[in-house]
């Protein structure tokens, strides 16, 4: 409108200037209001403003045990942080605090369980410091609407790693010959005649992140890669699949287990599986305990029905039977897969993260539920 008023004006005589000025000037006054400018801003309605602006500091995080210095201090610095391991009488406290606690942190050793999902109403996700979940309920947490993250890939290299040490400390006796050392038994003579690695047979249960990277690095020393999961994997071309874990067991020098623990593989590796695996075979766990059939294990190795084993993780941790501690065959670990200063750290972060990510309203950084 204004500009129609602005061409009438020029079109007209100069002594009329005057008139038509006056005429643009009231028309101008006149105008509709939503033509005019503004030199406001909006605000943001107090209810979003206070989602974004959550004080963390008031969140109630439950820490199931002690996992991590590091992770912990920080915890304290961001959050309202329980330590469930401190509390004297654990079903008084998740009572009192049933209101406070918004947030559990878990590890392999201790997550969510049922009774402890149904203690806590006001829980809103679980982030757990490990790459496994069998410590948390999924079902109940998908029930109850409960987020649930973990940490996966940034402990790959290091399981990877530790996969493979023990393969090699079984096989080339490590253990046995640091002691032979360390005991003064090398002045008397060599020490016995070990096994070669490189190019032994592996054969890996589950071949997920942590399967893969174990059997790339064992490509590395030649070894010919077999594997078995619930199906053939479309980026394993170069790899055997075999259908069944006893099959498996029959066609390797070196068994692995690296599968998620669920109720479908628990004892996934049984007294037939060892048998078949045989006297010359060697059983690596880095997965979890309950995975193998610990007693048949262990009668398998003191009679000689397998050749040896290297195992980061049993049944009842920590407690660990007696009767391999004097094997020289088997090397024992104390669950320590992941157990390096940078790995924690960045676990560490994740677990971090995925808590500020959450009550901030963000995307979770590595969700399952």
């Amino acid at each position: 409108m204004l500009a129609t008023l602005v061409r009438r004006a020029a079109c007209q005589p100069s002594i009329s200037l005057t008139c038509n000025l006056l005429h643009i000037n009231q028309s101008i006054s006149a105008l509709p209001l939503h033509l005019s400018f503004s030199t406001t801003t909006t605000t943001p309605s107090p209810h979003s403003a206070a989602a974004a602006a959550a004080k963390m500091d008031a969140v109630g995080v439950l820490m199931m045990c002690p996992m991590n210095n590091y992770l912990e201090q920080e915890l304290d610095k961001r959050f309202k942080l329980f330590r469930y391991w401190n509390q004297p009488q654990q079903r008084e406290f998740l009572t009192q605090q049933a209101e406070s606690i918004r947030a559990v942190v878990g590890n392999a050793t201790a997550g969510a369980d049922a009774g402890l999902i149904d203690a806590l109403p006001k829980l809103e996700i679980v982030s757990s410091f490990s790459v496994g979940l069998d410590k948390i309920d999924l079902i109940k947490c998908k029930e109850k609407g409960i987020r649930v993250t973990n940490t996966p890939d940034v402990l790959t290299d290091d399981v990877a790693d530790l996969a493979i040490g023990l393969m090699l400390a079984v096989l080339r006796r490590i253990c046995e010959c640091d002691k032979y050392v360390r005991k003064g038994a090398w002045k008397f003579g060599d020490f016995k005649l070990t096994s070669k690695f490189s190019g032994k047979r592996v054969g890996i249960i589950g071949l997920g992140r942590i399967g893969l990277a174990i059997a790339k690095r064992a490509e590395g020393f030649d070894c010919p890669i077999s594997y078995y999961s619930r199906s053939e994997k479309p980026n394993a071309e170069n790899y055997k699949y075999h259908k069944s874990v006893v099959e498996l067991a029959s066609n390797c020098d070196i068994l692995v287990v690296a599968c998620a623990l669920t109720p479908e593989t628990t004892h996934i590796v049984n007294r037939e599986v060892i048998d078949a695996l045989g006297p010359s075979g060697v059983l690596i766990n880095i997965g979890r305990g309950p995975h193998v059939d610990e007693p048949e294990l262990v009668s398998a190795l003191v009679e000689g029905r397998l050749g040896g084993a290297g195992l980061d993780v049993f049944e009842k941790e920590p407690e660990v039977p007696e009767q391999l501690f004097g094997l020289d065959n088997v090397v024992l670990l104390p669950h320590v897969g992941s157990g390096t200063v940078e790995t924690r750290i960045a676990m560490a972060d994740l677990v971090l993260g995925n808590l500020e990510a959450y009550f901030a309203n963000k995307p979770l950084l590595t969700p399952v539920v």
